[in-house]
């Protein structure tokens, strides 16, 4: 079983600057992770992902070049460091991971076994 809690979200305005942590309990280092949100009133929509090693990694088309996701297996924790953030990045932030061994890049929801509770994410214009 694989819990996971993250950390990082609040309230800044457009431009700035916020880092996500996702903190895991049980083994993750052989599975590839994700960062999904999900806004008022939207589905849940993928972010971005890691494969196990860090080696890989893809983004949605709306946050690319501007965030970036990394993981630390040592501290079985993900990271969503976004940068120039803007108001449509409002959304509650989810990790996400999967339960098997993977060596693959999962940027679909479907993949995903275990969700954290999530973060909120505000940026004021």
């Amino acid at each position: 079983q694989v819990q996971l809690v993250e950390s990082g979200g609040g309230l800044v305005q457009a431009g700035g600057s916020l880092r996500l942590s996702c903190a895991a309990s049980g083994r993750t280092s052989t599975s590839p992770m994700g960062w999904f949100r999900q806004a008022p009133g939207k589905e849940r929509e993928f972010v971005a992902a890691i494969s196990w090693n860090g080696g890989r990694t893809t983004y949605a088309d709306s946050v690319k070049g501007r965030f970036t996701i990394s993981r630390d297996n040592a501290k079985n924790t993900v990271y969503l460091q976004m940068n120039s953030l803007k108001p449509e990045d409002t959304a509650v932030y989810y990790c996400a991971a999967r339960g098997t061994l993977d060596f693959g890049l999962r940027p679909t929801e479907e993949a995903y076994d275990y969700w954290g509770q999530g973060t909120q994410v505000t940026v004021s214009s």
